[in-house]
């Protein structure tokens, strides 16, 4: 008599096991590969759901429009954590800061191609109040060994060179120039005493009042409007519009020295608009825009090549 607790010998295991009914279970080949097939098809449903699922979520968070810079920022070494910075702003600020949120906006916007900016929504060249429209031509690489022209405009591989925000409380402005080498990172803030400004990744012009916006000269100097002299005979309140007062002085930010100088105009230079031309190593400083169109004397001539001169 065999009884039910009895352990099988060695034989018997193998002769049941030899018959496929062991433990009465079936472990022909056909219901293995069943059985492995269920699993892997389970598994393709269950990264599917997770697919979609995630997808959903992106859009809800950033919108339809990022779909369409997926295989950029899949590659892009910045773009994804400077959308979590820029769309994750409130929680992020009652985390570290007011102060250290728009540090680090700061030097993620500095490090961020054209591509990652216009992924995050802003404005650009081609429209400065509405987020880029043509994806699927600016998220393109340039050609192989194309240079990217420093003003850009428009439906272009690589994305536009200028970046505008027309609806936030930071009023950002990020400019390109030598081909995406350079850029000029600002935050205005709605008032020039709290504006912020990057060149290249660095901080300049602090404890300065900035004006709304500079301008890159000669693919390598920064100039932006900044407060001027409050004894100037013609200081006073500028035009409808300005940010700054009436008599402005300039700053100068030379990108490939990491240097930066400040003019300020004497008593019987009128600069309202004052603007830098860039000629034969020299700066010419004219009082306003229409004054360097009409080539005629500048105010001020120095050599660029000595961070003290003017």
């Amino acid at each position: 008599m065999k009884w039910p607790w009895r352990a099988k010998t060695r034989a018997e295991a193998k002769a049941e096991a030899d018959s496929g009914t062991a433990d009465g279970l079936a472990f022909d080949e056909e219901s293995i590969g069943k059985r492995i097939q269920e699993r892997i098809e389970a598994e393709a449903k269950a990264a599917a759901a997770a697919e979609r699922a995630g997808h959903r979520r992106m859009v809800e968070r950033w919108g339809d429009r990022v779909v369409d810079w997926q295989g950029w920022l899949a590659r892009s070494p910045v773009g994804v954590d400077l959308l979590h910075w820029w769309f994750d702003e409130a929680e992020l600020t009652a985390l570290v800061g007011e102060e250290r949120y728009l540090e680090r906006l700061g030097e993620l916007l500095s490090k961020a191609g054209a591509r990652d900016i216009a992924a995050m929504g802003l404005g650009c060249t081609r429209r400065v109040d509405r987020a880029c429209r043509f994806a699927e031509v600016c998220s393109r690489d340039p050609a192989p060994g194309e240079r990217l022209a420093s003003h850009r405009h428009g439906e272009v591989p690589g994305a536009c060179s200028s970046f505008i925000d027309c609806y936030s409380k930071h009023e950002i402005d990020v400019t390109f120039a030598d081909g995406d080498e350079r850029r000029s990172v600002l935050l205005f803030r709605d008032h020039p005493g709290k504006a912020m400004l990057w060149v290249d990744g660095v901080r300049v012009g602090e404890g300065h009042w900035l004006d709304k916006g500079g301008f890159w000269e000669a693919e390598r100097f920064f100039t932006i409007r900044i407060e001027g002299p409050e004894d100037h005979p013609e200081q006073g309140l500028g035009p409808m519009g300005h940010q700054l007062h009436n008599i402005v002085s300039l700053l100068i930010h030379d990108a490939e020295r990491g240097t930066t100088r400040i003019l300020v105009p004497e008593p019987g230079e009128s600069w309202t608009d004052p603007v830098l031309d860039v000629r034969d190593g020299m700066g010419r400083v004219y009082p306003t825009r229409e004054d360097r169109a009409a080539d005629g004397a500048p105010d001020r001539i120095f050599p660029l090549d000595e961070p003290e001169a003017g």
